[in-house]
């Protein structure tokens, strides 16, 4: 069932949180979708800096180069996982959410009254709320739909996207029930309107590779917490798109890409810890540059958790009351995100009688209310969503799937 590629035990032992136990029971992490265990690679990253380098950017002494060196390894290491022309495509915030309010608060100085941004209901606030600002400047957002299937309207897209769409806005895939969208299906369509794309990548980058420049977007943004990294955000811009906006920035802060759009002192410590955790990624593949190695290991990471994703998904619809959301695994292509409903347990229940066995899950909305109120499913509590990980296991998918039998029969 596991893929051979991917060693279990070898990668669990990678993670000093895998080994933690609550009243004598193992931890089954199955919360990766809102944030990921980290390797001890990345904390020992983390420490190192603290230890040796802390200090702030742009001085003479030791430390300080130090810190310069820290923060350009980092956007290196982010443009190979992007596939960006540079390390100067890479720029780096609080969060996704932080960095994509600054982004429409600049764009709100470029569109004109009158002009289109598109968003879409599957999409996690994070991809809605800067936008939905916009409409304060007489700018016009319209939304795609999102059919009961889980899948959005491609149709509705057509027939939105005009000659006044200036910037459609969409996820890679979705974080609730985790649908892979047509992206580039829509970088054809931004092509013949000559629109701007935007892609929130921060579902979508735990589990499969990524190159920007194939896709050919002009923004995309991701967490590195959701690939056993820090709380760190990331925005790649096109080559000479984010010098042409007019972001927030200090007199005294950098001009150009890629600082135009950070605000303040980085968190340089975390910003170590992502570099640990792209290059711990890259450890796991082959290749000749940091960039093939990612795409190899990204190749093993997928067909894992695609493997015990389908797995899950199989075992939840042979359970009596048990309703899977969204698309079932007959394609690769999906996250292996998974959100169901149980007959008579409101989500919050279900998820506090797998706490009692250590199975981490979510319940809710996680973000993408539009979501789960287009689904109808919003006044039922929403959702339980499980998620794998590359760091998940056979017996912990099926350790699972009894539990909650037991409380579908209970």
């Amino acid at each position: 069932m596991v893929s051979p590629s991917i060693e279990s035990n070898y990668i669990r032992s990678l993670f000093p949180s895998l080994q933690r136990t609550v009243n004598n029971l193992p931890m089954v992490f199955l919360d990766g979708p809102a944030g990921t265990q980290v390797p001890q690679s990345v904390i020992k990253s983390i420490t190192h800096y603290y230890r040796n380098s802390n200090a702030n950017s742009h001085g003479a002494f030791p430390t300080t180069k130090e810190t310069d060196q820290v923060i350009h390894h980092m956007r290196q290491c982010m443009a190979a996982l992007l596939g960006a022309e540079s390390e100067n495509s890479i720029s780096i915030g609080q969060n996704m959410t932080t960095l994509n309010f600054a982004l429409a608060r600049a764009l709100s100085r470029v569109f004109k009254p009158g002009e289109e941004v598109l968003i879409t209901q599957l999409d996690h606030e994070a991809n809605r709320g800067p936008w939905l600002t916009l409409r304060d400047f007489g700018i016009k957002v319209r939304e795609v739909k999102l059919l009961s299937t889980g899948v959005l309207d491609y149709k509705d897209f057509e027939n939105k996207i005009n000659e006044n769409t200036r910037l459609v806005c969409m996820g890679m895939s979705s974080n609730c029930i985790g649908t892979v969208n047509d992206f580039n299906l829509i970088r054809k369509l931004t092509y013949q309107y000559n629109a701007w794309l935007l892609l929130d990548a921060v579902h979508y980058a735990p589990h499969f590779a990524i190159d920007v420049q194939e896709i050919g977007c002009d923004f995309l943004l991701c967490s590195a917490y959701k690939f056993y990294g820090p709380h760190v955000g990331i925005l790649y811009s096109k080559p000479g798109l984010l010098d042409r906006l007019p972001t927030d920035r200090l007199r005294t802060a950098g001009q150009t890409a890629p600082d135009s759009i950070e605000t303040g002192t980085l968190n340089h410590a975390a910003i170590a810890g992502v570099s640990a955790a792209i290059e711990f990624l890259a450890s796991l593949g082959s290749g000749e540059s940091l960039h093939s190695k990612l795409v190899d290991a990204y190749k093993k990471i997928s067909s894992h958790e695609h493997q015990l994703a389908s797995h899950l998904y199989t075992g939840l619809k042979s359970i009596a009351g048990v309703t899977p959301i969204g698309q079932d695994f007959s394609k690769p292509d999906r996250t292996p995100t998974l959100s169901f409903t149980l007959d008579g347990k409101t989500p919050t229940q279900v998820c506090e009688k797998l706490a009692l066995k250590n199975i981490c899950g979510w319940d809710g909305h996680f973000y993408a209310i539009r979501a789960i109120e287009a689904l109808g499913l919003l006044e039922r509590g929403g959702v339980t969503r499980l998620g794998i990980s590359i760091y998940n296991t056979l017996e912990e998918v099926d350790f699972t799937l009894q539990e909650i039998e037991k409380i579908a029969k209970s």
